[in-house]
C-alpha cells in the first residue's frame, strides 16, 4: 500500500481480482445496441416530440460508445481479445474513430501522461506562440458551444494519416490503421448512399451535435488546465501509471450516469490502474485528490476563456478548478 494524503492507495496487485469479464462486456455491448436502436427508432418518427426525445437519447448512446471504444482498447470490456476487437470496431464506428488507430494513439498517450509534448493527444496544446486568430477562434467557439475540441481531436489523432505514419514505425500498425480508416470511409460512404442524406442527417445530425458538446466538456475535464511537464527535446522517462493522478482530473457524475457511462469520469483511478475496467472501478477503495463535481466544473471552465482553459494550467491561472 502507498499513502496519499488521508487515504491509502492500493497496490495494482490489491486489484487483481478486478478483472474484465465477457459476461459483464455482453450486458454492457447489448445495453448500448438496444438504447441505440430505440432512440433511431424515435428518431425516425414523425411527430415532434417523439424525435426530439430519440434525438436526446441516441446523443446519449453516441457518448456510451465513445466510452466503450475506450474500454475495448484496453482490453478491459471483455476478457476475450476477440470480443474486444469485434465491440471496439463497432464502437469505433459509432463514435467516428478508426478502432486501431485508437488503440495505439491511446496506448501511447497513457505512456507518456504527464509529457505534454509527447503525449500525443496533448502535444498541439503544448506551450508555443500562439497566432491570433487560433486563439479567436478557440475563445469564440468556446463561448458558443461549439465542440471545436472533439471535432479537431478525432480528425489530428486518428484520422491524421500522416501523422499516424510518422509517429509509429512498424509497417503492421501503419498498414492496420490505414485499413480500418478506409474501411470506416467505406462504410459511412455506403450507409449515406443507401439512406440519403437527407435521411441521415435527419436521424443522426442533432444527436451527433449533442454527442459531440458533451463528450467537449468530458475531455477537456480529464487533462486540460491541469500542471503537466514538458520535455523540450530532452530524454525524459515515462511516469508510472501510479504516478499519473497528478496530471489528471475525475469529473463526479450523478451515480447513475458515471453507470452507464462505466465510471468515465473516474479518470484519476483509470490512469493509475489502467487494467481495471471501468465497470470496476468504483470499487477500488481510494478516493481521488482532483475530483470535481461535474457542475462546479463546467460552470467554472465556461467562466474562463477558451484559451486560458486550453493552454495555460491552474498554476498559471490560480483557479482551482
Amino acid at each position: 500500500m502507498h499513502h496519499h494524503g488521508d487515504s491509502t492507495t492500493p497496490c495494482p496487485s490489491d486489484l487483481s481480482h478486478l478483472r474484465p469479464s465477457d459476461r459483464q462486456g455482453l450486458v454492457v455491448t447489448a445495453g448500448a445496441i438496444l438504447w441505440t436502436a430505440g432512440a433511431i427508432w424515435l428518431s425516425a418518427r414523425d411527430a415532434v416530440l417523439w424525435w426530439i426525445l430519440g434525438q436526446a437519447l441516441l446523443g446519449v448512446a453516441f457518448v456510451q460508445w465513445f466510452v466503450i471504444l475506450h474500454e475495448a482498447g484496453h482490453d478491459t470490456l471483455f476478457r476475450s481479445r476477440r470480443f474486444n476487437i469485434l465491440a471496439g470496431s463497432l464502437a469505433g464506428a459509432m463514435s467516428l474513430i478508426p478502432y486501431r488507430c485508437w488503440r495505439r494513439v491511446h496506448g501511447r498517450h497513457h505512456k507518456w501522461t504527464g509529457w505534454q509534448d509527447l503525449d500525443p493527444t496533448t502535444e498541439s496544446l503544448a506551450p508555443r506562440e500562439r497566432r491570433h486568430v487560433e486563439r479567436a477562434i478557440v475563445n469564440l467557439c468556446w463561448r458558443l458551444w461549439i465542440p471545436l475540441f472533439s471535432v479537431a481531436y478525432r480528425i489530428q489523432n486518428y484520422w491524421n494519416l500522416p501523422r499516424l505514419r510518422s509517429m509509429f514505425g512498424r509497417r503492421t500498425d501503419r498498414m492496420a490503421m490505414q485499413r480500418d480508416a478506409l474501411a470506416l470511409l467505406a462504410f459511412y460512404a455506403v450507409l449515406v448512399a443507401i439512406a440519403g442524406p437527407v435521411t441521415m442527417l435527419r436521424t443522426v445530425g442533432v444527436a451527433l451535435l449533442l454527442s459531440l458538446v458533451l463528450e467537449d466538456l468530458l475531455l477537456l475535464s480529464q487533462h486540460t488546465h491541469v500542471p503537466q511537464n514538458v520535455s523540450d527535446g530532452e530524454e525524459v522517462r515515462p511516469f508510472p501509471a501510479i504516478e499519473q493522478a497528478q496530471f489528471t482530473r475525475s469529473l463526479r457524475l450523478p451515480a447513475a450516469v458515471s453507470r452507464v457511462l462505466l465510471h468515465f469520469d473516474a479518470h484519476e483511478l483509470h490512469h493509475m490502474y489502467p487494467f481495471v475496467p471501468g465497470y470496476h472501478l468504483h470499487r477500488i477503495p481510494y478516493r481521488a485528490a482532483h475530483e470535481v463535481g461535474w457542475w462546479t466544473w463546467v460552470m467554472g471552465a465556461r467562466r474562463m476563456k477558451g484559451e486560458v482553459l486550453l493552454y495555460q494550467s491552474r498554476l498559471q491561472t490560480g483557479s482551482e478548478l
